[in-house]
């Protein structure tokens, strides 16, 4: 933080008071949730699936029932918290705000959590036409937000899009996993390296699978699946 910053801090924090990513309201720091909104997001910091990683009530390290009948090609799925009001509302002001610091407060409650030896930080793509009329690639932010924390690097031109596909929202799971059947590809082989596949919401899992099986296909020795909220199934 340069002299500069230090000095005018106090006054950019009156005139642009840092404010909660969730409410609104104004908060002590920068990236901090006020303390409503933090107590209503339900993190997940224990096991569950050794497959996908999905909270269940009994012992960890055993394997769900979609992942018995349809293992999926990723490894892991590191979640900062469930899907729900807050994190939803944080998403979605990423995503469509374009709320770009958003992206370093997610990284920030994901951080923690993650090996800082991994090699790579891979995001979802987003298709060119999409990225154009986006601005972003919400998944991309937040990869290099994490990725500078851990002082690695983060790569969009490894794992691309190679047609656009219609927006999953609204799909059941084996639509979902058509829509992006064959939907990516690599640009370069991986020496099997442990890669973290970045993404902002895990609903089903078939856009992590599809391309989790791309990067295993260029020679990943593993992927792990690293997003801000995960939809948890009822059953």
């Amino acid at each position: 933080m340069s002299p500069v910053y230090q000095l005018m801090r106090p006054i950019l924090d009156y005139v642009l008071p840092p404010r909660c990513p969730g409410c609104g309201n104004v908060v002590e720091a920068d990236h901090r949730f006020c303390v409503p909104c933090w107590q209503q997001l339900d993190f997940l910091t224990g096991s569950g699936c050794a497959r996908c990683s999905i909270p269940m009530s009994v012992q960890d390290g055993l394997t769900c029932g979609p992942c018995l009948g349809s293992p999926p090609s990723f490894d892991g799925v590191i979640a900062a918290v469930a899907y729900g009001d807050i994190a939803r509302r944080v998403a979605l002001r990423l995503k469509y705000g374009r709320r770009t610091g958003f992206a370093r407060t997610i990284a920030s409650v994901l951080a923690p959590r993650l090996q800082s030896d991994v090699a790579l930080y891979i995001p979802v793509p987003l298709h060119r036409w999409r990225l154009w009329s986006r601005g972003f690639n919400q998944s991309h932010a937040i990869g290099t937000a994490l990725a500078r924390l851990h002082g690695v690097s983060c790569r969009s031109d490894i794992l691309i899009r190679t047609r656009a596909t219609p927006p999953l929202r609204g799909m059941n799971a084996s639509e979902r996993q058509r829509t992006v059947k064959s939907a990516f590809a690599t640009t370069i082989k991986l020496q099997g390296q442990h890669i973290y596949l970045v993404d902002d919401v895990f609903t089903t899992g078939a856009t992590a699978d599809a391309c989790a099986r791309v990067l295993k296909r260029a020679g990943a020795g593993r992927v792990t699946v690293v997003c801000w909220t995960r939809v948890i199934r009822d059953d």
